[in-house]
């Protein structure tokens, strides 16, 4: 099925091919309007910046990145927080026909490395020297980094490397941009990047355990923001408070492009610990998240709720009256029974004042869309905040789609689907209920991998989501996953046979089965070899026939130790976090192996529900 344009665009945004006439038309027509707000914590203060502010800046920025003389096409890799600096580099490198790596800050640095020299990017933009340090640590060559700029204005004057060493040269960012301002020599003339050119390679992982490459183009990234629009339409006098890592594609295109496109304010939040206190003094009105935000949030409500029948019940009450009201305002049939006890019988006026209010201000009082993405959000939880009146917006999406493929809006709002395609873009049912999709979002393939660029598509070119699916009235339903990538609370896609294999070579564990399918972390469930168990029993005081033994905190600390030290060449995020061990093996006979020597996963998740519940319930 086919998605019709909904909500027609202005005719100067709908002509914009590349992602620098988005800068230089929002900079052009706004430039007194407030672009982006961050906290310096230098001064202490908030730091606020308009369009016109961000164009001068950005093109200083240029003047260093012309001054290295990169190639068309050459890669940037940045390694930086939230920030303006961030955006600056970034459209830099745009609109000197450059593209852009995002690194995700949290990853480890021989994933880093192995991007850097995977991707041949030529110039790194990374905030803290001793994370350059230890890449370098890794030993993997990168012939063409060309230079390093550390962006940490506490960072005392860096040795410059002989020229002849075949090191990139680093420099601290002050030190840079003083530079570029100080040449004598005119900005060289850069021809423009065209639509079809690379905007970014954005890596994801890869069933081999190495990062993919997602090739993006200006056409692919643009033609998503504009069908963005379509669906949704933030105004100039929305904010955007900001903590996902723009390295994310959900965050880039929903969090910075988008808003850029009709001069919305982002301000970046100082920080995930620091979120409920941003919201309250930012009082953002748009908010774009994973759904681990809004899980932790209702957490916080119920554990509250735990203490008071009475609060409860009115609790209930206004979540069941809202829903019920939030039904019939889209159309879906609501077959809940009314909640909430005594309470049930009280007015919605009086339920949104006492109940329903004072938990949305919690948000600042004046969130008008809360999108969410990266993975599914509980029903109970999208559920809850739809009902108390949080207009929260579920798509669906992935990095080879620009990312984002479906979603929902203010006028149809299913949380049991992800909503319709956007304008333009299309989506079948194939083989074994695959989802698949065509349009002008899809990516240019993976970098370096034409092998993995085939087998993405079809023959007659559809992509491959390798997720299962249903069209129920033109709108999506995902089923479930063909392939077995977990997708964890913080969107966050982990292939769970990469860290088991990693964790086999361990001689401790004879098997491994990973988990984590919607969970703020990954853990796992191990066999462990019967005599390496009795050998670390034993250095740790313990009885190994004793089952207890086992789960003892000493026995899971050594076993994370070695989990860890097994997982090094992996994300963070997709390093386990807890471990439960056992000593019983899987095999055919128990029916947790097929004949072919494969982990039954269905059946494992039956057989350790009660483990796995208590693993996360911490």
């Amino acid at each position: 099925m086919t998605a019709q344009l909904s909500v027609p665009l202005p005719a100067d945004l709908r002509a914009l091919t590349t992602l620098p006439e988005l800068f230089d038309y929002r900079c052009r027509t706004s430039p007194q309007r407030e672009a982006y707000r961050w906290f310096d914590t230098a001064s202490n203060a908030w730091q606020s910046f308009s369009w016109g502010d961000m164009q001068a800046k950005v093109a200083l920025w240029g003047q260093a990145v012309q001054a290295l003389h990169l190639a068309r096409g050459a890669r940037i890799a940045t390694l930086l927080t939230n920030s303006v600096h961030a955006i600056c580099i970034d459209q830099a490198g745009l609109a000197a026909a450059c593209a852009t790596v995002p690194l995700h800050a949290n990853d480890n640095p021989g994933n880093i490395a192995f991007i850097l020299a995977d991707a041949g990017a030529s110039l790194l933009l990374i905030n803290r020297l001793e994370t350059w340090q230890q890449i370098v640590a890794t030993g993997t060559a990168l012939p063409a980094l060309r230079c390093v700029v550390i962006d940490d204005p506490q960072q005392p004057a860096l040795p410059e490397p002989p020229a002849s060493d075949g090191h990139p040269r680093l420099v601290r960012l002050q030190d840079w941009l003083a530079q570029a301002q100080d040449s004598a020599r005119p900005p060289q003339a850069v021809q423009a990047p065209q639509a079809q050119d690379m905007a970014a390679i954005v890596y994801t992982s890869g069933t081999t355990g190495k990062p993919k490459g997602v090739m993006l183009s200006h056409h692919n990234v643009l033609s998503d923001v504009k069908a963005v629009l379509g669906r949704v339409v933030p105004t100039q006098d929305d904010v955007f408070l900001s903590f996902l890592p723009v390295s994310h594609t959900f965050e880039r295109s929903c969090g910075y492009y988008l808003p850029m496109a009709v001069a919305s304010t982002v301000v970046y939040a100082r920080s995930v610990a620091l979120l409920a206190e941003d919201m309250l003094s930012i009082r953002p009105t748009i908010l774009v998240s994973v759904p681990r935000i809004y899980e932790r949030i209702y957490a916080k409500i119920q554990e509250k709720l735990s203490h008071s029948a009475f609060k409860r019940a009115l609790f209930a009450a206004a979540v069941s009256k809202g829903w019920a009201r939030h039904c019939q305002a889209h159309g879906l049939s609501n077959t809940d029974a009314p909640q909430g006890g005594w309470a049930r019988w009280l007015p919605w006026s009086l339920l949104q004042k006492k109940v329903a209010q004072p938990i949305l201000d919690l948000f600042g009082g004046r969130l008008r869309i809360a999108v969410t993405g990266g993975a599914a959000i509980p029903s109970v939880v999208s559920h809850s905040f739809l009902g108390l009146g949080l207009n929260v917006l579920q798509g669906f999406g992935m990095t080879e789609t620009s990312p984002v493929l479906t979603a929902n809006s203010l006028q149809r709002n299913d949380p049991s689907t992800v909503g319709k395609p956007l304008d333009g873009m299309e989506v079948r049912i194939g083989e074994n209920k695959e989802l698949q999709a065509r349009g002008p979002n899809i990516m240019m393939g993976y970098w370096g991998r034409p092998e993995d660029t085939r087998q993405a598509f079809t023959e007659d070119g559809w992509l491959r989501t390798g997720d299962q699916a249903e069209l129920v009235n033109g709108e999506v339903r995902i089923v479930g996953r063909i392939k077995e990538i977990i997708v964890t609370a913080t969107g966050e896609k982990v292939p769970p046979s990469d860290i088991e294999q990693a964790l086999c070579a361990d001689p401790l564990f004879e098997q491994s089965f990973v988990v984590g399918e919607q969970q703020p972390f990954i853990a796992c469930i191990a066999v462990v070899n019967r005599e390496e168990w009795k050998q670390l029993a034993e250095r740790l005081g313990l009885d190994p026939e004793n089952s207890v033994s086992l789960q003892a905190s000493a026995v899971r600390q050594a076993a994370l130790a070695r989990i860890a030290q097994q997982c090094q060449g992996l994300a963070k995020y997709a390093v386990p976090r807890a471990v439960y061990l056992v000593t019983e093996p899987w095999s055919v006979d128990n029916g947790l192996m097929t004949p072919t020597l494969k982990l039954r996963r269905p059946q494992l998740m039956q057989k350790f529900a009660d483990q796995i519940t208590q693993i996360y319930a911490k």
